[in-house]
């Protein structure tokens, strides 16, 4: 696996409004969004920043708004970027294959991010991703 850059940080927010109010009030970072998942592109040392409730990590993991009981609850997702999307394919298969369970398997989302995800043994969601618009 070849591993170009981090994408994406997003703290995983069990309370997003209490989130909110220290990365965005406290800390001044320039975080907006809709649908309660605060975002940015100009936080300096990453390439996105954002807070994601835990019930869209849910929902983008596993179908539902609810985190299974029996899964560690994340506490933070970091993605990491492959050249393209048979880079994805490829990765998830060697995850599997050094026996990590996927979350889900290899999928394409609406705004155009390829991504498998795991769940680390820390309790990170870690995506493995391809997102066009991040290489020039």
């Amino acid at each position: 696996m070849n591993v170009e850059f981090v994408s994406s940080i997003a703290v995983i927010a069990s309370d997003p409004e209490q989130s909110r109010r220290l990365y965005v009030d406290t800390l001044g970072l320039p975080l907006a969004g809709r649908e309660g998942y605060l975002h940015s592109e100009q936080v300096a040392g990453t390439r996105h920043f954002g807070i994601w409730p835990l019930a869209q990590a849910a929902e983008a993991c596993f179908g539902e708004p609810r985190w299974p009981a029996d899964r560690a609850i994340p506490q933070v997702s970091i993605e990491f970027d492959v050249a393209d999307v048979d880079s994805v394919r490829a990765a998830a298969d060697e995850l599997t294959a050094a026996g990590h369970e996927l979350l889900h398997p290899v999928r394409r989302e609406p705004w155009g991010q390829t991504v498998v995800r795991l769940l680390s043994p820390d309790g990170a969601i870690v995506g493995i991703s391809y997102i066009p618009s991040m290489h020039a």
